[in-house]
């Protein structure tokens, strides 16, 4: 039996008053991707008072979540709800774009699903 790759990355950029969140989800993501990651997440955004977060999930190569890191998932999104401005999701999944539009159901910012990655950053950007 062969061993999966999975990763979660996060990358922050900050421009004047405006906060940069990047994400990139590789393979099927587990608790313990959350566990190691979202210590990071808090960190960065307890720091960040007057600006509001645009993330930018790069969602090319995930494959899903284990059930525990799917509720992690979850609860991580109800936590910073109302510091995200704009979410762009990247991939080429159509359980995506459906996953998606029920994400929206949940967050306070505009979450929008595009299949080229340049037109989620232009989106972001805007």
């Amino acid at each position: 039996m062969g061993t999966s790759m999975h990763r979660l990355t996060v990358g922050m950029k900050e421009v004047g008053n405006e906060f940069f969140l990047s994400f990139k989800a590789v393979g099927k993501l587990t608790h313990e991707d959350y566990e190691l990651i979202t210590p990071i997440i808090d960190t960065t955004l307890e720091g960040v008072k007057e600006a509001k977060v645009k993330v930018l999930i790069d969602a090319s190569e995930f494959e899903g979540w284990e059930l525990r890191a799917a509720w992690d998932d979850f609860r991580l999104g109800l936590k910073y709800n109302n510091e995200f401005e704009k979410i762009a999701i990247y991939g080429k999944k159509e359980w995506l774009e459906i996953g998606t539009k029920i994400g929206s159901w949940f967050l306070s910012g505009e979450i929008k699903y595009f299949e080229n990655y340049e037109d989620a950053v232009t989106w972001l950007s805007a």
